[in-house]
């Protein structure tokens, strides 16, 4: 069959070698552009949020009983007498070499603060992440396999339940029951006071710590504490998750090949989770991306109710404090993560999906 023949009958034909690398490097390029402008609109919206707000930051360093000499003093020291052009350009150089000022409230560099609470906050949204996906899968699939049944009716319920329930109150009760009453997590904190300290940081993730340190107590105690707030923020992406994989499955069980499939005598089994299920294993990588963005950005009440030292409650007690260097410091880099993670999930969508080749 020759290339015009193969036109007209409707395939598209191979791409040659360097035909293949210019549309990948356009596609890469494309890619990049993106990335680029997404992170500029980022920094352009803190920089105003920055501005708007109703805080001088040369005011908070310097006091109230500051003469106006040492305030002017400070607001040439910080920038804040010139074009606000310029100082827009002084921002992203400054946060593109990771310099986000020094905090107001602990005294130290706010990239430093951020290197130390930003693994709790990983920490306790991986593991909500694996719970959410562990069981919002299974229950996606079961419900939209056995639709309108016992088990679709439960994940309804479940999905419902979870996104209209306050995840502060869900959170309060937790703590009344499983902590108050029952005894069966640890209290408020990442870890008790008597294991405070006492596993070495390598990684900044304390369950990791412990395991590289070798100490099964301080393991079993700081898994004492993750597991209650974890679970309620599992329990908030097992909402997402098993929604979406339902969507996805009854779109797939509709399908012209299950029904061939079924035709042939597979059992339902090597149905659903041999054909169906892996036709939505790609979209699902995007979801589950999401979701796990979204409990970095969205765990900010979870760790205040829970004492959780991660970035979410730092990024409160600065906004309180005043302190817009470690307010806007955090939110560029919950920011930053979630276009990574949507990047990562689109070329992880670009290399699992034959069609996009």
């Amino acid at each position: 069959m020759t290339r015009g023949e193969a036109t007209e009958g409707g395939a598209r034909p191979p791409l040659s070698p360097v035909a293949g690398r210019l549309r990948r490097t356009r596609q890469a390029g494309g890619i990049l552009v993106s990335l680029a402008l997404t992170m500029l609109g980022l920094l352009l919206v803190t920089f105003v949020i920055g501005r708007v707000m109703p805080i001088d930051p040369a005011l908070k360093i310097v006091g109230d009983r500051a003469t106006p000499e040492q305030l002017e003093a400070a607001r040439i020291a910080l920038g804040l007498d010139k074009p606000i052009w310029q100082q827009f350009l002084i921002y992203i150089g400054d946060v593109l070499r990771g310099d986000f000022g020094r905090s107001i409230s602990t005294g130290h560099p706010v990239a430093d603060d951020i290197r130390r609470v930003f693994p709790a906050t990983v920490e306790l949204a991986t593991l909500g992440t694996l719970i959410g996906v562990t069981a919002g899968i299974p229950l996606g699939v079961i419900a939209a396999a056995r639709r309108g049944g016992w088990v679709d009716q439960i994940a309804r319920v479940v999905a419902l339940v979870g996104y209209s329930m306050p995840i502060f109150w869900l959170g309060l009760m937790g703590l009344l029951v499983f902590y108050g009453m029952l005894g069966w997590v640890g209290g408020p904190g990442r870890q008790g006071i008597i294991y405070d300290g006492m596993v070495p940081t390598v990684t900044g993730l304390l369950l990791v710590d412990c395991l590289i340190a070798g100490d099964w107590a301080a393991f079993r105690d700081a898994f004492s504490h993750i597991i209650l707030p974890a679970s309620l923020l599992g329990y908030y992406s097992l909402a997402y998750i098993s929604r979406m994989t339902r969507s996805f499955m009854l779109e797939q069980l509709s399908a012209e090949y299950v029904t061939t499939a079924r035709v042939k005598g597979l059992s339902e089994r090597a149905v659903i989770w041999g054909h169906a299920f892996r036709n939505i294993a790609i979209p699902l990588v995007t979801v589950i991306a999401l979701s796990f963005g979204t409990l970095l950005e969205g765990s900010v009440l979870t760790e205040i109710i829970f004492s959780w030292p991660g970035l979410g409650q730092y990024i409160t007690k600065a906004l309180l404090s005043g302190d817009m260097n470690a307010v806007l410091g955090g939110t560029v880099v919950v920011g930053a993560c979630f276009v990574g993670l949507n990047l990562l999930s689109d070329l992880l969508y670009r290399f699992l999906d034959p069609r996009s080749s």
